[in-house]
């Protein structure tokens, strides 16, 4: 099948180091990097484990109640709250 390509100028740049470096056509080394290319795309995902977080008890916390953020920020500036 013949057909026509533009590629842009960075991944033409590599294809022309390649296809000196492996003194190979510029025709096989597309059609190589195509082939390689589309097997990645067309396999299925790897699996990966699940990430899990270990837990770390921090202690009982020193500034008792942190419902109310303002008097939390207030105590922590030292400014009376009101």
């Amino acid at each position: 099948m013949r057909t026509t390509l533009t590629l842009e100028d960075d991944v033409a740049a590599v294809l022309e180091r390649l296809r000196k470096s492996r003194n190979v056509s510029m025709k096989d080394l597309i059609n190589d990097a195509l082939r390689e290319g589309l097997k990645h795309i067309a396999a299925p995902p790897a699996s990966r484990r699940p990430f899990r977080t270990a837990t770390v008890d921090l202690g009982r916390c020193l500034q008792g109640n942190v419902d109310n953020i303002a008097e939390l920020l207030a105590v922590a500036e030292n400014e009376a709250f009101e």
